[in-house]
């Protein structure tokens, strides 16, 4: 059984066939959805909101792992987990006090997530790295699908690691943007948990064989 979970993202997706696309999802053995929110703030790009991920979660059989890019994260904390989100990350830039916020998702009973964007340190998760369970490290500028990944995520990867078992937390080590089957493999052997793969994923011939085939590789 493969310990590295595949959470292929959504806004890679088929807006126009999104039931068919969870439903594939639901079928493969992904282990997540992930779904990115912005709000053309903190990110130059607008993706979907409340409406289209009520229509997800009606459709879903596996966890929602739903990645915030967005100014103030706080406002909606209560209403993401109304709506079934099992993993809630929030961008470290964008929150003036992060312990809060974790607490705060934790408070409704999801997994609290960080995201780092590529010039974000992880030095800066060692006094909060106890209290998050899932850490997702942008391997590309958030905001758009399809950019291709950023090399020095590798040494990302292996510092923190380093930081999660020197502070003897229970971390997952979360990998979002430009993921293939070309790097999957060194992303888990660095120390990767959990592989986000969008274009990869929706735009090849056979989906649910290329979810077979990150989880095969990823080991």
């Amino acid at each position: 059984m493969s310990k590295t979970k595949i959470a292929p993202s959504l806004l890679a997706a088929d807006f126009g066939n999104l039931q068919r696309d969870v439903e594939m999802v639901n079928n493969s053995n992904a282990d997540w959805h992930h779904i990115d929110v912005m709000d053309g703030v903190f990110v130059p790009n607008i993706s979907y909101g409340m409406p289209v991920l009520k229509a997800i979660q009606k459709h879903a059989t596996k966890p929602l792992d739903v990645h915030l890019m967005i100014v103030d994260p706080d406002r909606y904390i209560k209403t993401f987990a109304s709506l079934g989100a099992a993993v809630l990350t929030v961008h470290y830039e964008a929150c003036t006090h992060l312990h809060r916020s974790l607490q705060a998702i934790k408070a409704e009973g999801m997994m609290a997530g960080v995201a780092l964007n590529p010039h974000t340190s992880v030095n800066l998760l060692e006094d909060t790295i106890n209290d998050i369970d899932v850490v997702c490290l942008m391997s590309v500028n958030p905001g758009f699908g399809g950019q291709s990944f950023i090399e020095n995520t590798y040494n990302k990867v292996t510092a923190l690691k380093e930081l999660i078992t020197r502070k003897g937390a229970n971390t997952l080590i979360e990998i979002d943007g430009g993921v293939t089957s070309k790097n999957a493999a060194a992303l888990t052997e660095a120390g990767a948990d959990v592989l986000v793969a969008g274009s990869f994923v929706f735009k090849s011939k056979d989906p649910i064989a290329t979810i077979e085939e990150l989880k095969t590789i990823a080991g």
